[in-house]
């Protein structure tokens, strides 16, 4: 069981440690919902999570010209830099 603490103008939340390893919250962003009984806390997830896969399958429904496959075979060195 937790209260509400002030912190500045807001009002915050102390979770537990243990509470934060088992639902895996630790060092992630976490996403705050309304629902009907109160509030949801979860991790955001990550925004290109599954997007390979999901390219993947597009790709497959149509023929890619030798350009398009040649830059699709194109290993990246880094994203680091990049903005997503």
């Amino acid at each position: 069981m937790t209260t509400l603490v002030r912190i500045g103008n807001s009002q915050g939340v102390r979770i537990p440690k243990a509470i934060i390893e088992q639902a895996q919250l630790e060092n992630k962003e976490l996403e705050f919902k309304i629902i009907d009984d109160g509030l949801l806390i979860h991790p955001i997830k990550n925004p290109r999570e599954g997007w390979k896969k999901q390219f993947d399958k597009a790709t497959e429904l149509q023929e890619l010209s030798a350009v398009d496959q040649e830059w699709l075979d194109t290993p990246l060195s880094s994203d680091e830099g990049w903005e997503w």
